[in-house]
């Protein structure tokens, strides 16, 4: 019995200037490791992604400290694009979301409208409901 492994060797990529930012990004704000982003896209090399980290992050590793390194405008352009497609995608699914949403609430609309025609029962509360005695109590000393 061998084991079949899914890992699929890659011959060398370009990757986009707006990718590598993305991912310097997020290892640098915690939210994915260095493992997590090699596994998540495919990289074969750790030390691709640490190159990336000594290049377009914000950590000083000669000295080992943290630095806010200055960008140059192309980088901050590149940078500002990754946000944007990533804004612009999140706000196509919100959308969508949203949509849905609204079909479904005038489905159910529809459901109980024609529950109550076709069992004569009224549904939907049109009445405030009862307060509970302990607030009618409390409401009456004051």
């Amino acid at each position: 019995m061998e084991k079949q492994t899914s890992y699929v060797k890659r011959s060398q990529r370009d990757y986009s200037m707006s990718l590598k930012l993305q991912i310097v990004s997020d290892i640098e704000k915690g939210f994915i490791s260095v493992t997590d982003t090699r596994k998540k896209y495919g990289i074969q090399s750790r030390s691709t992604i640490v190159q990336w980290l000594r290049k377009f992050g914000n950590f000083d590793w000669e000295n080992q400290t943290s630095i806010k390194m200055t960008k140059t405008p192309e980088q901050k352009i590149m940078e500002l694009e990754a946000q944007v497609k990533l804004l612009e995608k999140q706000k196509a699914f919100l959308e969508r979301q949203a949509f849905v949403a609204d079909k479904k609430a005038i489905l159910f609309d529809m459901m109980i409208d024609l529950a109550e025609k076709e069992y004569h029962i009224d549904i939907r509360k049109n009445s405030v409901p009862e307060q509970l005695p302990a607030l009618k109590k409390k409401n009456n000393k004051q």
